[in-house]
């Protein structure tokens, strides 16, 4: 490996571990005493800037008004999430009817409008409506550890996924997408999951069942790489390496929030309908 590549590369890992040493314990102190209205709030506010780096990656020439406005209309969702969920499918319809008319009388390019529009209503459906599941979630009775539960599976399945994939990985898991994913790391981040599920119940839900621990392990671990999966396929798309650079040494913020987007929503459907409701130890 060349010199300056070397250099580079310590220089990435140290960003990440500074990043990770500030970031984490203001996470867990936030999950765990910030109140309901603070925790809300951010959840508003990370999702509008996880917005806008999407759209700056998928609309890079769409006026900044336009992008700007979506952005707005996303953070509108988002807020129905906090204040009503009820409302989330009529403010999803609004904002659809908005857009389309909207485009409609103020597209440029007629072969090219219809696509913009597309990726306006997916950046609605990937980061408020999936995302903002993370508000719900939280509001259930017990919320604030079954926040940690997802986070804790997560992080587990990312590292046990990384370090498996480099010690045996040999099989490529999906080139297309991403090229340095392998079969092993993904089996390894399954299992990972699971047994992250399990120190926490052990540690912090004695509560939960085992099958639903082990059920949880495997299904938020298989949706946190699909998760993964899906925002490598966006950037990929787009011709970009990072979705932004609002983290030294991570990129932006969906590069950090890719894998919990899509395990947020189920976690918060598996506690609704078959959590025990019980308080954590």
């Amino acid at each position: 490996m060349p010199k300056g590549t070397a250099l580079s590369r310590r220089t990435v890992i140290k960003q990440r571990i500074y990043t990770a040493l500030i970031g984490l314990p203001l996470l867990i102190l936030f999950v765990a005493y910030a109140p309901l209205f603070l925790f809300d709030l951010l959840v508003v506010a990370v999702t509008g800037l996880a917005l806008a780096e999407f759209y700056r990656m998928a609309l890079p020439d769409e006026p900044r008004r336009n992008r700007h406005l979506a952005v707005a209309c996303g953070v509108l969702l988002t807020l129905a999430f906090v204040l009503e969920p009820a409302t989330v499918v009529p403010a999803l319809t609004m904002g659809t009817l908005f857009f389309a008319t909207f485009l409609l009388f103020r597209f440029c390019d007629l072969t090219s409008v219809i696509h913009r529009l597309g990726l306006i209503l997916l950046g609605f459906l990937y980061l408020p409506l999936l995302f903002g599941h993370l508000a719900l979630l939280h509001e259930l009775p017990d919320g604030k550890y079954w926040v940690f539960l997802v986070l804790f599976i997560i992080m587990s399945s990312d590292s046990a996924a990384y370090f498996t994939g480099v010690s045996l990985g040999r099989r490529k898991l999906y080139p297309a997408i991403s090229p340095n994913k392998s079969v092993e790391g993904a089996i390894g981040g399954v299992i990972g999951g699971v047994a992250g599920a399990l120190l926490f119940k052990f540690w912090f839900f004695a509560s939960l069942g085992i099958f639903d621990t082990l059920l949880l392990g495997l299904l938020l671990g298989v949706c946190g790489q699909i998760g993964d999966l899906f925002e490598s396929m966006i950037k990929r798309s787009f011709g970009v390496k990072d979705s932004g650079t609002l983290l030294p040494g991570h990129g932006g913020l969906l590069d950090r929030l890719d894998s919990l987007i899509f395990a947020f929503a189920p976690a918060y459907y598996y506690a609704l309908w078959f959590g025990t409701g019980a308080a954590l130890s």
